[in-house]
């Protein structure tokens, strides 16, 4: 058994049911779980002088697209909306292999975890003929750089030809998706307590998959226990293909194929109205909020304040490196705050309740209940900040509400992921950064030679 003491917090953000904070305390550590907070002073085989630092739940990124990192910054695509941008980038995307999931994905969870995330979801749904194992890679880029990671057997069925959005190249059959979903989830899905790897099934949008990938897609996903996942009410373009279509709101659509309940959560919900968001309440059905990528592709503001006022569950997420040309959680928080400050005054969520969206509410849409706070018997998962920084000089009296309302240039000073100490001094421990980015480099301009 491994032992880590958090020697004398500062202070200690919990996040936990009571929304404690701790001063000048000790965080005691055995193997992966949490096991003591308080002013007892214990052994530990490793010791962190936390006497200057203020240490945070691990931040939970809840939608991401790692393979756009290779994508990002185009000049041709800056100042597209969404379904203009993804038919442009298409293009580019259906040279996607193996080797171009794996770089990209360990590079986006490295910034990642240097900027306090220490779990992520990935959105992963461009399937090219013969591109190799993508999940695995991906499984096995979390594995090399320390992030507890859940991964998505994403898909698409509609080609341009059917009226969808991608090439022909980068759909498959139901059939095929099917099959393939089975064996990614059996191959891979820990749903254990702790749990460093878990699947999701995710059709990529109700414009780019059929009703019955949809429907076959959340049979199958109860019948193996796992979550369902997808883009919903992300722009106006989303809703008029379903009413053009179906007849129905985007909402509406995936209700009556069974995609509402608390082991459901959308990306971006953006165009919900009044009676769809107590729907979501009723439901359980949660929302990841992507502020930055919503604001780039101009898709419009999520109506967090009203969900949250609902109850609906709320995480956050930085959504695609390419729609957002970052992977960095810790932005996300002080965009997200002043967003709504911006949008909604006095009704908007306080600094201390985007980091809660942050920790607690996209714990909750990645339905586990062992992470996303400090408390007895949760994942030491958790990053510390010196609160005695030039940049937080005078900013560091209310430490629940810092990261969002004056925020955090750079990296934290250390991550620790399920007990593992994987950034130390700003810096990951577990890749040689300097290698990766070379190697990343190299591996990006030869995939956009492709293109």
């Amino acid at each position: 058994m491994s032992t880590l003491l958090i020697k004398n917090a500062r202070y200690i953000v919990s996040c936990d049911d009571t929304d404690r904070l701790y001063e000048r305390s000790n965080l005691f550590i055995r193997d992966n779980a949490i096991e003591y907070i308080g002013p007892e002073l214990r052994q530990a085989d490793q010791v962190i002088d936390a006497s200057r630092m203020v240490v945070y739940p691990g931040l939970i990124n809840t939608h991401h697209h790692l393979y756009q990192l290779f994508s990002r910054n185009l000049p041709e695509v800056q100042r597209m909306e969404l379904f203009p941008w993804l038919v442009t980038l298409y293009d580019v995307w259906k040279n996607l292999d193996e080797e171009v999931v794996a770089t990209s994905s360990l590079v986006g969870m490295a910034e990642l975890l240097k900027t306090g995330c220490t779990t992520c979801f990935d959105h992963h749904y461009v399937f090219p003929a013969r591109a190799g194992d993508l999940i695995g890679a991906q499984f096995r880029a979390a594995e090399l750089v320390g992030m507890r990671f859940h991964a998505s057997r994403g898909s698409m069925d509609l080609s341009r030809k059917d009226g969808g959005l991608p090439p022909d190249s980068v759909v498959q059959t139901v059939d095929a998706i099917m099959k393939d979903s089975a064996r990614v989830i059996e191959a891979y899905h820990d749903p254990s307590f702790g749990s460093m790897r878990q699947v999701a099934l995710a059709p990529c949008s109700p414009f780019s998959v059929s009703t019955d990938l949809l429907r076959e897609s959340a049979r199958l996903a109860r019948s193996l226990e796992v979550r369902l996942h997808t883009h919903v009410a992300e722009t106006r373009d989303e809703e008029q293909y379903t009413l053009e279509r179906f007849g129905l709101r985007p909402l509406a659509y995936l209700e009556g194929l069974g995609w509402t309940g608390p082991d459901v959560w959308y990306a971006h919900g953006i165009h919900f109205n009044d009676d769809e968001l107590k729907v979501l309440a009723a439901t359980g059905t949660g929302v990841a909020h992507c502020p930055i990528s919503n604001m780039k592709l101009s898709s419009g503001v999520c109506r967090v304040p009203e969900m949250l006022r609902l109850g609906v569950p709320v995480g956050l997420a930085v959504d695609g490196a390419a729609s957002n040309d970052g992977s960095n959680l810790l932005e996300e928080l002080r965009v997200c705050y002043l967003l709504h400050r911006l949008t909604s005054s006095e009704k908007a969520p306080s600094g201390y309740q985007v980091l809660k969206m942050a920790t607690r509410g996209s714990a909750r849409l990645l339905g586990r209940e062992d992470i996303g706070q400090l408390a007895v018997g949760k994942c030491a998962d958790f990053f510390l900040v010196d609160s005695r920084r030039l940049e937080l000089v005078g900013g560091a009296y209310s430490p629940a509400d810092v990261l969002a309302t004056v925020g955090l240039r750079g990296p934290v000073d250390c991550t620790v992921v399920n007990g593992r100490v994987v950034v130390k001094g700003g810096h990951l421990v577990t890749i040689d950064e300097e290698k990766t980015a070379a190697d990343a480099r190299k591996a990006c301009g030869a995939y956009l030679a492709k293109a």
